[in-house]
């Protein structure tokens, strides 16, 4: 039969002192005498006592456990942040719990209940497809539970966030589509309620104004993200009579959803139809037949700087620290 792990009581019991004396001897109190402490110390080696972290923590009123919501684990882009986010966290003595709300307003709302009853110090969140208010988020301000959002951030209300240049990400992504001589170019965009939508629309659209080119309303589509939905945005536009000359995308998952649609059809995606993406994943390197070029996002930086703004709102936790946003710059990687 395995034995019961050793308590203080349990070791208050055999040296018959009390709870309280063989916790301080076990740290170092100066009113408990050099003889007491060894007595303690060694029973406690001797059982192979093991302090109780979680009575610790709550004593300190903290967890050391840092929440993280994700839309999905299987995507790369967020593979990549979490391990940033870790490598950032831990050495400074925070674990990290994962969730995944696979872009369900209300599965993202039951992890935050979630979060609050596991007692995390502060979140890491990025939003999801569905999500159209953040009242939900709010409440864990409630209870002195700080916020970092990143990537997918919330729109139009003060928070703390890192996010991308993923405007100027889209305009770059257009020129290098124009300089190629393409003058019809479809958009094959998330939904319409996350911010990251709205400035690769405003992306677009101020290209093709700078650009002379026509943004037809009808090259613009939009979807949830899914590989149907974005199957049949791309379905939409091959049916075009003037179909577009190529297509830049919500991101590299979206460009290969689009880029199957394309074969199933009979049409060679980057020679029929180019197509220009965001993200610039690792696994894109592996494709025989990838998007021609990636707007890159760095998520493996913006995780890291997502870490470092929360550990940075733990420490000043006592003086609330004023709402900062970091916006990292994208870059265009050709392939």
């Amino acid at each position: 039969m395995q034995k019961s792990p050793a308590t203080l009581k349990s070791i208050a019991e055999q040296l018959k002192v009390s709870v309280s004396t063989v916790s301080r001897a076990l740290n170092d109190h100066p009113r408990i005498s050099g003889k007491t402490k060894n007595r303690v110390k060694e029973l406690a080696e001797k059982l192979h006592y093991v302090p109780n972290p979680a009575a610790l923590l709550l004593k300190k009123n903290k967890t050391y456990t840092i929440g993280v919501l994700l839309p999905f684990l299987k995507e790369e882009f967020f593979s990549l942040a979490i391990s940033a986010i870790e490598d950032t966290l831990m050495p400074e003595d925070y674990h990290v719990l994962i969730s995944q709300s696979r872009d369900s307003l209300e599965r993202e709302k039951k992890m935050i209940e979630s979060f609050i009853a596991s007692r995390v110090d502060g979140l890491i969140a990025s939003v999801s497809a569905e999500t159209n208010h953040y009242g939900h988020f709010k409440i864990l301000e409630e209870y002195g539970i700080p916020v970092v959002f990143f990537d997918r951030v919330p729109r139009n209300i003060k928070c703390h966030k890192v996010r991308n240049s993923v405007t100027q990400g889209a305009k770059e992504a257009m020129r290098f589509l124009v300089n190629k001589g393409v003058t019809k170019i479809g958009l094959i965009n998330g939904p319409g309620n996350l911010e990251v939508s709205g400035e690769r629309l405003n992306g677009y659209l101020e290209a093709a104004m700078e650009f002379g080119i026509d943004a037809r309303q009808h090259y613009i589509k939009s979807g949830n993200l899914t590989r149907e939905e974005t199957e049949q945005c791309m379905m939409e536009l091959l049916a075009l009579e003037d179909r577009p000359q190529a297509v830049l995308t919500f991101n590299d998952y979206v460009a290969l959803y689009a880029m199957s649609a394309c074969r199933k059809a009979g049409v060679e995606p980057n020679k029929d139809i180019l197509f220009v993406s965001f993200a610039n994943l690792p696994i894109t390197s592996f494709l025989e037949n990838p998007p021609i070029a990636s707007v890159e996002q760095f998520a493996s930086k913006m995780g890291a700087q997502a870490a470092n703004l929360l550990l940075k709102c733990l420490q000043n936790q006592e003086s609330e620290l004023d709402y900062q946003e970091i916006i990292i710059k994208t870059e265009l990687i050709i392939h």
